[in-house]
This record gives C-alpha cells, sequence and structure tokens, in this order.
C-alpha cells in the first residue's frame, strides 16, 4: 500500500540476496514460475471517503475486507479489490484526471441496469449492445465521477480466450449480513481495469514482457490482457476509448502477490524505473514498491502481511489460488 507518503527504509533481510550482499553490478537471476500474481486491484482517490464508502458498500453491495481509516478495500470479483483512498492522504490529487474505466463484467447486466437506476445512480447512456465489439452493456458514474462500466462479452470468437479463462470462475454475490440494497442476484464474474494510452504496441510490449500477461481479446482500438484469475488489463487507444491520454491520473493499478520481493528482483534487473523502492511499512502491514508502466500509470506490487487487519483479504487470497 502507497497511499501515505512513504518514508521508510528497505529491510535488510539475510534472504533478500538481492538486496543485500549481491556484489557490485551483479545481476539477479529470477525464476519465471516465482513471479505470479495472486489478485489485481484499482486505487480510487476521494475528497469525501465517506461518501465513496457508503456507495461501494450498500448502493454496489461490495464486502469491505480491509479498513486502514485513510483507505478501504472492497472486494469486487474473486481475484479482484478496490481501494478507496482519502485524496489528503493518497498518491494522487483529486484534480487530476480520472483517465480509468472500472468494468464490472456480469451476466446479469440488463438487472444492474435496471437496479442502479432505480437507486439513481447517474448514467452515461443505455444499456445496449455495443457497435464496434460483441459486448452488451452500459457505464454509470461514482459519487466522484470515475466511470463505471457493466459489460457482458458476448459469445463470439473474439471473445474466446477471455470467456474459456472465465468459465471456472464463479461469480461474486453481496455477503448476506450485509446491509445494501443490492439484490442477492445480482452477481460480479470479472473486472476489467481499462486504462488509455497514447502508444498502444508500447502499451502491449511492456505488459507483455514484464508483467507475462497474455493478449485475450483484441478490439482493434482497445486490447484485454491477462492478470489474475477474474482480473484483467484493458488497454485503449487515448484517442478512441471513454477517456483522452493523460500525462496524470488519479488511479494506481496494483498487482497483488507474495512474490514482492522477486517481482522488484524482475524491475530493476531489467533497468526499469521505479518510483518507490521495496518496502515494509511501519504504520501499515503490508510490503510493498512502485513502478511505471509505458503510459506513466503508477503500478504498485503489494504483499499483505500477516496481521488481524489483514486477516480476511489473505483468506480471500488464500481461497482464490
Amino acid at each position: 500500500m502507497r497511499n501515505l507518503r512513504w518514508v521508510g527504509v528497505i529491510l535488510c533481510m539475510g534472504f533478500l540476496t538481492w538486496a543485500c550482499g549481491r556484489k557490485a553490478g551483479e545481476q539477479e537471476v529470477v525464476d519465471p514460475e516465482e513471479l505470479t500474481i495472486q489478485a489485481n486491484m484499482v486505487f480510487f482517490y476521494y475528497q469525501n471517503l465517506d461518501a465513496a464508502e457508503k456507495f461501494y458498500t450498500e448502493i454496489l453491495g461490495l464486502e469491505k475486507v480491509l479498513d486502514y481509516g485513510f483507505a478501504k478495500i472492497h472486494h469486487i470479483s474473486q481475484t479482484s479489490f478496490i481501494c478507496l483512498v482519502d485524496v489528503i492522504k493518497g498518491m494522487h490529487d483529486a484534480s487530476e484526471p480520472k483517465a480509468v474505466t472500472l468494468a464490472f463484467v456480469t451476466d446479469e447486466v440488463d438487472a444492474w441496469y435496471t437496479y442502479l437506476n432505480e437507486q439513481g445512480v447517474q448514467m452515461r447512456g443505455p444499456v445496449g449492445d455495443a457497435s464496434r465489439h460483441p459486448t452488451r452493456g452500459f457505464v454509470a458514474y461514482d459519487p466522484e465521477g470515475y466511470f463505471l462500466e457493466f459489460e457482458k462479452f458476448l459469445d463470439h470468437p473474439q471473445n474466446e480466450k477471455l470467456l474459456e479463462q472465465l468459465a471456472p470462475v464463479e461469480s461474486v454475490y453481496s455477503p448476506q449480513d450485509l446491509v445494501t440494497s443490492r439484490p442477492s442476484s445480482l452477481g460480479i464474474k470479472a473486472n476489467v481495469f481499462w486504462l488509455y494510452y497514447q502508444d498502444i504496441p508500447e502499451a502491449q510490449k511492456f505488459y507483455t514482457d514484464n508483467i507475462k500477461s497474455r493478449l485475450l481479446v483484441d478490439q482493434g482500438f482497445a486490447k484485454v490482457y491477462s492478470s489474475s484469475a477474474s482480473a484483467f488489463i484493458g488497454l485503449v487507444d487515448g484517442e478512441q476509448g471513454l477517456h483522452k491520454f493523460s500525462p496524470k491520473k488519479a488511479v494506481n493499478v496494483a498487482f497483488l502477490t507474495d512474490r514482492i520481493d522477486e517481482w522488484y528482483a524482475e524491475f530493476t534487473g531489467k533497468g526499469l524505473r521505479i518510483k518507490d523502492s521495496v518496502e515494509t511499512m511501519e504504520s501499515i502491514p503490508v510490503r510493498a514498491f512502485v513502478t511505471y508502466d509505458s503510459g506513466g500509470y503508477y503500478l504498485e506490487f503489494d504483499r499483505f502481511l500477516e496481521d488481524d487487519r489483514n486477516i480476511r483479504i489473505r483468506e480471500l487470497l488464500t481461497a482464490s489460488n
């Protein structure tokens, strides 16, 4: 978690040979099998964190699995989470463009539209089939203007690889004990974090070479890449998508992993630009680092450590892998 202004130092632990005791100039060799991703998370930043939490809990019916006060994490789909962050204590400013669309992949897309309309959620347009690719969906706005897309990838050759990956994935529904107006029949199968770029081939190369992602859907102007079982990275041409490319953006994309140090060794070994070095925070039980992708998005790698505050999220991470 990088949503405090990190001040700490890298821990020097005996097993971290890449950080302690490696000879100058010696490059760590990392086993590709160790570079695993357990789940993904997107960070959104709010001026009114209480209102955002109320929306995601009571309207969208997402289970809150972790509360650090300034940051609150909710479970979306099997391997996908959203972290709501107080902008005062976060990495981004409220004035930065919200150049991201969080997609909720669901089989009940029309029922979601009816429900959210009944709740008075602002819509960008009506539910319907897309004209450029085989999906059906709609876009809603959250309390501070982040785009939330509810969509279904239709049975079509273009979606074959994605649908094959999703076949064994079970939809997530609201917990029975959660106080929410969300109907129990509305599920969330997966999520796509849509990001916006000037150079799509460059972004494709970054995620293929460095995140070990696989192209699942090619819509021409937009590409969907693998990340974890139910979370995907969507690369969109900023001239053709819902958002324009922006050098600054009020979003972080996170990769949750128990191989945090191996990932750090891989990135530093390749000479990729690092924003914050890997370290364990004193104030919150997370070990993490932040880097950048080819479009300047902050990519955060997190490992949630054993701690009473992290019990629920660790349970979900264990269950999904």
